[in-house]
């Protein structure tokens, strides 16, 4: 989409309502290091955050490093984090970005966007919300599938393909409001704006919004 005029006013009272009714957003993942966040990310794919919160609060304990999680012997790492779902993939991507990390940085998680993608099983998603969470560095809106649900019924995109709705959304957002501006829409998504039936009437958003694709 073309970052307009009227898209970019239209974006600014969607950032400034969600600001309002959500001040104090925060990521809804336990971590206490940018380690703990990456690994939690890579968990929270096709899983909920309160499931992976329920798994890494273990799991930081036994492997309290990237070392240890590079030296971590597969079948005891899947057994892990079985019940994160796709637990056997998940747990050799942890392994192999931990043994990059140990091998590259010194067992550190880097603050660029080009090395985080590198690393196995580390997508754009799970490198913007490490930048942008643990580092606060804005390196573009986390997209989710709440932020694709949400910014296509409020007419910020026409996409649902993650790197071209993130270079949509980065286009009319401010970047200073990237990080939480994720947060925040996730967190609407998951309280009002549900996938099945939104609560529109309960919406701080409901006169600007078009409601693509709600039933009406």
């Amino acid at each position: 989409m073309v970052a307009t005029a009227d898209a970019k006013r239209h974006a600014a009272q969607i950032v400034k309502r969600l600001k309002k009714t959500y001040p104090d957003v925060r990521c809804a993942l336990n971590f206490e290091t940018p380690l703990q966040l990456l690994v939690a990310t890579i968990l929270s794919a096709q899983c909920t955050d309160t499931r992976v919160n329920i798994v890494t609060h273990d799991l930081f304990k036994k492997y309290p490093d990237a070392a240890a999680f590079a030296a971590a012997r597969p079948a005891e790492l899947e057994k892990a984090v079985q019940s994160t779902g796709f637990f056997r993939n998940k747990a050799k991507n942890i392994k192999a970005a931990c043994t990059e990390l140990v091998a590259r940085f010194k067992g550190q998680v880097p603050r660029e966007l080009d090395a985080l993608v590198a690393l196995p099983g580390v997508g754009r998603k799970t490198a913007n919300v490490v930048l942008g969470t643990a580092y606060g560095i804005p390196s573009g809106v986390v997209v989710d599938t709440h932020v694709t649900r949400l910014s296509n019924r409020l007419g910020l995109t026409r996409h649902t393909d993650a790197v071209k709705l993130e270079h949509d959304l980065d286009q009319v957002v401010p970047k200073k409001e990237w990080i939480d501006f994720s947060h925040r829409l996730i967190t609407h998504g998951r309280q009002v704006c549900l996938a099945r039936k939104p609560k529109c009437d309960a919406c701080t958003l409901n006169d600007i919004c078009p409601r693509i694709g709600v039933a009406r």
